[in-house]
């Protein structure tokens, strides 16, 4: 089976070879000089500094295997110029609740790069693929989990 494309942004392709590069290089000589030290200290039977180096090992090898396979698979999305004007991962794209008159602004990005803090939502995301081929002054229709529709003008596109 084949595996699933990771569409990505460039900057977000950059901000994970940036951490798995900090991981392979710094994370590891870290971790591996604090359980050398708790190894020193004697019996590891009872001794939490060891454990807790050892699970933080096992995190970071976790996090790297996580990392290898995300970038294996990644598909950083480029655009044409005749397209800049429509949603597209990578666009920032600001709506308006048409019922309630609020704005709000979005990053749309690939799965791996959501962060909802920083309003970069997935092009998988409800929102997010109902953005997707839009363009300034296109009504979009989303549907919630409760059945409802919510409707959504989109006010602008940038890149």
């Amino acid at each position: 089976m084949a595996e699933k494309k990771n569409l990505m942004t460039r900057e977000g392709l950059k901000a994970l070879e940036d951490e798995l590069n900090d991981l392979k290089l710094n994370k590891r000589k870290e971790v591996a000089q604090k359980i050398k030290e708790a190894r020193e200290q004697g019996d590891l039977s009872e001794n939490a500094e060891y454990d807790a180096a050892k699970d933080e090992q096992r995190d970071i090898e976790a996090r790297i295997e996580e990392i290898d396979n995300i970038l294996k698979n990644a598909e950083v999305v480029e655009h044409d110029e005749g397209d800049a004007d429509k949603v597209n991962v990578g666009a920032t794209v600001k709506i308006k609740d048409i019922e309630f008159g609020d704005e709000m602004e979005y990053k749309i990005v690939g799965s791996t790069e959501v962060d909802c803090l920083n309003n970069k939502i997935s092009n998988e995301s409800p929102v997010g693929a109902a953005l997707i081929g839009a363009a300034k002054g296109d009504i979009i229709e989303i549907e919630t989990p409760n059945g409802e529709m919510i409707k959504y003008e989109v006010m602008s596109v940038s890149r």
